[in-house]
C-alpha cells in the first residue's frame, strides 16, 4: 500500500461559507479530517504545515514546503499532495518543481468553491490528487497540478479565471494528463529541466507590467541597494515604451538583474522589432527574454537563481527558456 503525505497549507479548500455568505477561515481544516477518503487503498499521512489563505503565502513558507517534502522523501514516503489556496497555487508548484530534486510524485491542488458550498469541488479534488500521487505513472514527472479532472505541469498552468471550477489553464499546450476512472491517464511527456536545491531564498524580486504611455517612475521607484531582481511584462513579443528606457539603463547600470517576458496570454517572448524600446534593443541593453512563461512564473524562477547564487552567465542561461 502506498504511503501518501498529505500537506495542508490553507486556501478556499480549506475554508466555510459564514452564514453572510463570506467565505472564511476555519479554526480546523475540513479538508485534513478527509483522511479515510482512498481508505485501503492508500496510508495517508496527513500534516497541517499552515492554514493560510494564498495571498498569504511567500517565498520563504514554499520554502518550508519544500524541506518538508524531502524530509518525507527521506523517510519513504511514496508521494506528495498539496492542498493550497488558488490564487497563488502556480508559483508555490512552481517554485516546488524548480527546487525538488525528488522522483516520487508531488501534486499540488485546491478548491475554487469553499467546503460547505453548493457544488463543492474540493474533495473531490483531494481525491484525485490522491490517486495521481499514488500511480506509479506520475512518477519522474516533475511537480504537478490536479484540477477539475485534468493533470497540468506546474511549469505552465496558470489561473485563468477568478471563480470559475475549470479556472486552471495550461496555455498553448494543454493538460499532459486526465484521471480517467480514479487512475491518470497520460498524453504528453515534459522535457526535464534542471533543479536548484536551496536552503534559503532572497528578498526583492520585483514584477511590472508595462502599460501604453509608461514612463521610469515605477523602474526608478526600485533603484535602490535592496532591489535584488526585476520581471518586467512587456508588450506584445517583449517591447518597451521608449519613456522608459532611461530608468531602465539606471538599474542595469547597477547590475540589476532584468528578465523580460511577454504580458500576453499565449506565446513567447522573443527579440523581434528593432526599434526604440523593441526586443532587440532590450536585449543589447541587457535583458534576459525569458521564453514560455508568463510574469509571475518568470519572477519566481528569477527568485530561485539569485538564492542559488547563480553567477550572471549562469543566470543568464537559467532564464532563457522555461525548460533550461
Amino acid at each position: 500500500m502506498k504511503k501518501i503525505l498529505a500537506i495542508h497549507t490553507g486556501g478556499t479548500i480549506s475554508m466555510s461559507q459564514n452564514s453572510r455568505g463570506e467565505v472564511v477561515p476555519n479554526a480546523k481544516n475540513p479538508i485534513a479530517q478527509e483522511a479515510t477518503i482512498l481508505e485501503g487503498r492508500v496510508q495517508l499521512i496527513t500534516d497541517e504545515l499552515f492554514n493560510l489563505p494564498s495571498p498569504h503565502m511567500t517565498p520563504t513558507q514554499m520554502l518550508q514546503v519544500k524541506q518538508r517534502i524531502v524530509k518525507a522523501e527521506a523517510a519513504g514516503i511514496d508521494g506528495v499532495v498539496i492542498t493550497h489556496g488558488t490564487d497563488t497555487l502556480e508559483e508555490t508548484a512552481y517554485f516546488l518543481d524548480l527546487t525538488l530534486p525528488s522522483k516520487i510524485p508531488v501534486v499540488v491542488t485546491g478548491a475554487m468553491r469553499s467546503s460547505n458550498e453548493i457544488g463543492s469541488d474540493g474533495v473531490h479534488n483531494f481525491r484525485s490528487a490522491i490517486q495521481v500521487a499514488a500511480a506509479d505513472e506520475s512518477q519522474g514527472k516533475g511537480v504537478l497540478v490536479v484540477m477539475n479532472d485534468e493533470i497540468h505541469t506546474a511549469r505552465y498552468i496558470t489561473k485563468t479565471h477568478t471563480t470559475n471550477v475549470a479556472t486552471f489553464r495550461t496555455p498553448t499546450f494543454g493538460p499532459i494528463g486526465l484521471v480517467v476512472k480514479d487512475r491518470p491517464t497520460y498524453f504528453q511527456q515534459l522535457i526535464h529541466q534542471g533543479v536548484c536545491d536551496l536552503d534559503h531564498v532572497v528578498d526583492h524580486v520585483y514584477l511590472l507590467k508595462a502599460f501604453a504611455g509608461m514612463d521610469g517612475t515605477l523602474f526608478d521607484a526600485l533603484n535602490n541597494d535592496q532591489t535584488a531582481g526585476l520581471v518586467v511584462e512587456g508588450l506584445g513579443v517583449g517591447n518597451l515604451p521608449p519613456q522608459t528606457l532611461p530608468a531602465v539603463q539606471r538599474l542595469l547600470d547597477r547590475h540589476i538583474p532584468i528578465v523580460l517576458v511577454s504580458r500576453c496570454y499565449n506565446g513567447v517572448a522573443e527579440d523581434i522589432y528593432d526599434y526604440q524600446g523593441g526586443g532587440i534593443e532590450l536585449r543589447k541593453m541587457g535583458l534576459m527574454l525569458c521564453q514560455g512563461l508568463n510574469g509571475q512564473k518568470a519572477r519566481i524562477k528569477l527568485l530561485v537563481g539569485l538564492s542559488a547564487g547563480l553567477p550572471q552567465d549562469a543566470l543568464q542561461e537559467f532564464l532563457k527558456t522555461a525548460v533550461s
